[in-house]
């Protein structure tokens, strides 16, 4: 008897899922039988059109967007931004020249840079051996003599002329000391103006530059309201006008 009840469920069950298939297929309702209670529900009807998700629909093929890469950028209408033009410039020498993409103005940056390095190296050494024998002129200690590096061949210093090479060595002394400073205001000058012109430049990046800029020079009749004559209330001029 249990073998019967079990194939009777089976029959059951087949007979329901056809019934399924065709009321789906008509639009109508699907009928669902349970697995445990053979009992039926009736459901409510699923539009199909409703839950099929839309179709995706090719990139056309002059889209920049892509998968994990980042649109290229347009240099020709890339303009600067003036605070970070003036950051790299403080920051690293000649950075804001290169950000503002004006190369050939590097060789002048460096090339100042460089020329100032050289001149205070120079005269910081020429200053410091004029010192030195400045000093070994000044004291009474003969084995102290790195002055007659300085002197001509043959020349010697004795007490006629020691007076002489004294006031030598230090206003040569003097005067290298000077150059040196000179050198170092002068590097910071190129430094401040390298900064200065990274700002300006990438402030006047935007600036209007076209042949729209003219100068007009026409003559005109100018009037006079204090006058009450119109025959004096009236003058010839030059009017001059700027378009920009």
């Amino acid at each position: 008897m249990e073998m019967k009840r079990r194939v009777v469920a089976l029959l059951m069950m087949l007979c329901g899922l056809a019934c399924t298939a065709q009321t789906a297929a008509d639009g109508d309702s699907i009928f669902v039988i349970s697995s445990d209670s053979a009992l039926l529900r009736d459901l409510a009807p699923v539009d199909t059109a409703v839950a099929m998700p839309p179709p995706l629909l090719p990139l056309p093929a002059d889209s920049t967007v892509s998968l994990g890469r980042k649109p290229k950028r347009d240099w020709t209408t890339w303009t600067p931004d003036p605070k970070r033009a003036l950051w790299l410039a403080l920051v690293i020498p000649g950075g804001g020249q290169i950000y503002n993409r004006k190369y050939w103005k590097l060789p002048i940056v460096y090339g100042g840079f460089m020329g100032c390095i050289y001149a205070l190296t120079w005269n910081d050494m020429m200053y410091k051996d004029y010192s030195q024998a400045y000093l070994d002129i000044s004291d009474d200690d003969p084995g102290t003599a790195s002055y007659n590096k300085f002197l001509h061949l043959g020349r010697q210093i004795n007490d006629q002329n020691k007076q002489r090479y004294t006031e030598i060595f230090k206003s040569r002394k003097n005067r290298y000391r000077r150059y040196r400073d000179l050198s170092f205001f002068v590097m910071v000058g190129i430094y401040a103006l390298s900064v200065i012109d990274a700002y300006v430049d990438a402030e006047l990046s935007v600036f209007d530059i076209s042949k729209d800029l003219s100068l007009k020079v026409q003559p005109a009749v100018m009037g006079n309201p204090l006058r009450e004559n119109s025959i004096y209330a009236s003058s010839v001029g030059v009017n001059c006008s700027l378009n920009f």
